[in-house]
């Protein structure tokens, strides 16, 4: 019964069209009237108790950095370096969204931001230059899920915080999963490439090659400073998001100079609306989360998976089969917040790695972000493309199938993912 009414009323909120947050207390108001537990007081405490952690600190900073680089112009010097290495090859605007969306993500870790940078500054030169809109659409679109995955990733954080798993664990877990994102796109775009008849550009010069390097290097210093301060121990995730916030800051004001005193009031305030959406979504959830232990629901689907527990490559194609159908009408984040007190215990019993299934989990709502109807990015890249949604989404499904390929090939071969963690510990 509690299962069903936890269902009907989150859906049924949803569906009337409630945000997302509101549809997660309204959840959790049903679920205290059904278990006679219902107190205004605990309500209000746990949703206070939600947004009251240390960990959570990093996603206003890493939030701000991206909003500071996008007007400081760290993002357009990012895209010029590419552009200038492989932008002569054919199919060269492809190879530079794929490189400049993997650079962007080691900055901002977030994928609308992400894809919205990228697909303002390149899809405009695809489409002058005879590229078919809907292909480049869906490349752009499925490298800015990368962003999720490479450090520093936000859905980590929020994993992380409501698992209790190691942030900076999951960090340089995603490092090799990330890498390999790019490096499929890659193929599959080369390889449709080949077979269309795409303008290429003149190849750049060696000094050009040296100017944009040099414009660009305090752009690249960015990720290599906080994946070294992780790995060496020098600053945690959350420190690690003042760090890259700051050090934007200065590039921007003094460096680039392209970002006035002026413009900071406005970049605050879109960082702090954003910040805002997030957190409410983790505090509302942590009132669901408390009521899902409390009616013993991670009990109830062990029960219901328990056949499986002895064979984890089983449970987790089952696991994440039903993750990818929800990630379809679901967004990433409350998707994470929802099902990840519910199947914590699950993988923990069945003996997976937590690290390990964070990264696939992640993976997984990731490529909600493109799946139609429901997908943030793919609604991002419609509207920067100005494509039919239809079209979009057809342009998207080839990109979208290889990630899940992807992610398949990381349930049978967990070393992939294990293997490179361990190195990088």
């Amino acid at each position: 019964m509690i299962v069903v009414i936890f269902l009907s009323v989150l859906l049924g909120a949803i569906l009337l069209g409630i945000p997302v947050a509101f549809s997660l207390l309204v959840c959790g108001i049903a679920l205290m009237l059904q278990l006679d537990l219902f107190d205004s007081q605990i309500l209000a405490q746990h949703l206070v108790s939600g947004a009251d952690s240390f960990s959570l600190m990093a996603i206003p900073f890493f939030i701000l950095a991206g909003e500071i680089m996008n007007e400081g112009g760290l993002s357009k010097r990012i895209i010029d370096l590419p552009m200038k290495l492989v932008g002569h090859k054919r199919g060269g605007l492809g190879f530079v969204a794929i490189i400049a969306a993997m650079i962007m993500a080691s900055l901002s870790g977030s994928a609308v931001a992400d894809t919205a940078a990228v697909a303002a500054m390149l899809l405009p030169m695809m489409k002058t230059t005879g590229y078919p809109v809907d292909k480049s659409a869906g490349l752009i679109g499925t490298a800015g899920i990368i962003a999720p995955i490479i450090p520093p990733s936000i859905p980590f954080i929020v994993f992380g915080v409501a698992s209790g798993v190691s942030i900076t664990k999951l960090f340089l877990a995603g490092i090799f999963p990330g890498v390999m994102m790019g490096v499929m796109l890659g193929l599959l775009w080369w390889w449709q490439a080949k077979r269309l008849n795409l303008m290429t550009f003149s190849k750049a010069t060696k000094e050009e090659l040296c100017i944009s390097f040099k414009n660009s290097i305090w752009a690249l210093l960015l990720p290599v400073i906080i994946i070294g301060g992780f790995r060496s121990g020098i600053f945690t995730p959350t420190e690690a998001g003042v760090v890259a916030a700051f050090y934007a800051l200065i590039v921007s004001l003094f460096v680039y100079r392209e970002l006035k005193i002026k413009d900071l009031y406005r970049v605050i305030l879109a960082a702090a609306k954003t910040t805002a959406v997030v957190m409410f979504l983790v505090a509302a959830a942590n009132v669901t989360g408390w009521l899902i232990t409390v009616a013993e629901l991670p009990q109830i689907m062990t029960e219901f998976l328990e056949p499986l527990i002895d064979n984890p490559t089983l449970l987790l194609i089952v696991i994440m089969i039903s993750v990818f159908i929800i990630g379809m009408v679901m967004d990433l984040t409350p998707t994470v917040l929802i099902l990840t007190p519910v199947l914590m215990p699950l993988v923990e019993e069945a003996g997976i790695d937590p690290v390990y299934f964070g990264v696939l989990f992640i993976l997984n709502t990731s490529i909600g972000l493109i799946t139609p109807p429901v997908g943030n990015v793919l609604n991002v890249i419609t509207g920067v493309s100005k494509l039919p949604f239809e079209q979009s989404a057809k342009g998207i499904l080839p990109y979208m199938g290889m990630m899940v390929i992807l992610l398949f090939l990381f349930i049978f071969f967990p070393s992939l993912i294990l293997v490179p963690l361990q190195w990088m510990l």
